[in-house]
């Protein structure tokens, strides 16, 4: 395409192409793993929020007290903040959590000072299946964006960046 795109919904429909065509290699990609998306994409915000401690290094517990980073590591992660990490309905988290549990990648357990609240955690082949699964897509990543010569990169991840 050598014109620019003026028409706001002809560059929707194009980037929503693209987004199908990456999404499509990626659930290619995680089939072997017998991952969803949706299984993946919890998978990976629990790592994340693992290796945090939560987002900002820490989160309250205790009527309000917080914890520190490594306290938040060690205890695991509410299904409310994943579904808040996941912008899905805490049910939804649930149906997915469940499915991760029987793969034995996610552990849930009682929080220590809250009987009403259980924490998940991933398990240690959850972590390993992340990393794996990390790599994996950098390498679909980098295969699907080789047609970009390094400036177009760096020019589309900025203006996604405004459009995110």
């Amino acid at each position: 395409m050598t014109e620019p795109l003026s028409d706001s919904a002809a560059l929707g429909e194009l980037m929503h192409a693209a987004f199908r065509g990456l999404r499509k290699r990626w659930m290619h990609q995680l089939a072997p793993y017998n991952l969803t998306p949706h299984q993946f994409r919890a998978v990976s915000a629990l790592g994340r929020m693992q290796e945090r401690g939560h987002a900002g290094g820490r989160h309250e517990v205790d009527g309000g007290m917080p914890a520190s980073a490594g306290e938040a590591e060690a205890e695991g992660i509410r299904l409310k903040e994943l579904a808040e990490r996941l912008h899905i309905a805490p049910r939804s988290a649930t149906e997915v959590v469940d499915q991760l549990a029987a793969k034995g990648l996610v552990a849930r357990r009682p929080h220590p000072r809250d009987r009403r609240a259980t924490l998940l955690s991933l398990t240690e082949d959850g972590q390993a299946l992340r990393a794996r699964v990390k790599e994996d897509r950098k390498r679909e990543a980098d295969e699907f964006f080789s047609v970009l010569e390094p400036a177009d990169r760096a020019e589309l991840g900025r203006i996604l960046g405004l459009l995110a």
